[in-house]
């Protein structure tokens, strides 16, 4: 496959507009990407989370990291960019960063590296990363926008933190998804994260932050993305 088949390929997978702006590509794996800033964001990665629940003795499968990180490298291979943002909770808690296995290390710090990289700080890794290259931040404004963790006031906001999803009727049967959510002056990213729950946008803790005649959702497929208005889900 030659470049173009493969630029009209993912063309055909993802939902493409602008926000604020600026044009924006949202991707099947829950990253967003801006390319005439050549700036890739994702949020929620929630790293090291099986490590995390195993602390505290409850067992999850202890691949999350590995698989998280290699669908990571797949969509920074895909579109190359020159800086990454990740929106906070990037490891599941305040040890996680410091505990990784070397493997997973080597292999975070190789994505980094050459790159103008963001660690926003969250909830659950208040701290921001240790001993990882990038810059750790509560807060960061760039090209008029506002990255942070959790959604605040302002405009132009880009956020994560509450891991948007959405519930679709498809025939006989509802169909929930974790998505995109988009008004005039936020943009939501669904949780990166291998393991990772969703609350619908319906939910009471989505009330106000979205102009709801002016929202629109990007469902994550397996293999595209869905748009549509927030008055076409169920509910």
């Amino acid at each position: 496959m030659n470049a173009r088949q493969d630029e009209a390929r993912i063309g055909t997978m993802t939902a493409t507009g602008a926000f604020c702006g600026h044009a924006l590509v949202c991707d099947p794996s829950g990253a967003a990407f801006f390319p005439e800033l050549s700036l890739l964001v994702v949020s929620d990665l929630h790293l090291e989370r099986g490590a995390a629940h195993a602390r505290r003795g409850s067992l999850l499968p202890p691949y999350d990291t590995r698989l998280s990180l290699s669908r990571l490298a797949s969509v920074i291979d895909r579109y190359q960019p020159q800086r990454v943002v990740s929106l906070g909770d990037s490891f599941h808690d305040r040890r996680g960063s410091a505990e990784m296995q070397d493997h997973s290390r080597q292999l975070l710090s190789g994505l980094v590296e050459g790159r103008d990289w963001v660690w926003i700080n969250g909830n659950h890794d208040p701290d921001g990363v240790a001993d990882l290259p990038g810059r750790a931040l509560d807060q960061w404004d760039f090209a008029g926008l506002c990255f942070r963790h959790e959604p605040g006031p302002g405009l132009a906001e880009i956020c994560g933190h509450l891991h948007p999803s959405a519930t679709l009727r498809r025939r006989d049967k509802n169909v929930r998804r974790p998505c995109f959510a988009m008004d005039d002056k936020r943009l939501m990213l669904p949780a990166f994260a291998t393991l990772a729950g969703g609350l619908d946008l319906k939910h009471r803790a989505f009330a106000g932050l979205f102009a709801k005649d002016r929202l629109t959702v990007h469902l994550l497929g397996a293999d595209r993305v869905y748009s549509l208005p927030f008055n076409r889900l169920s509910g």
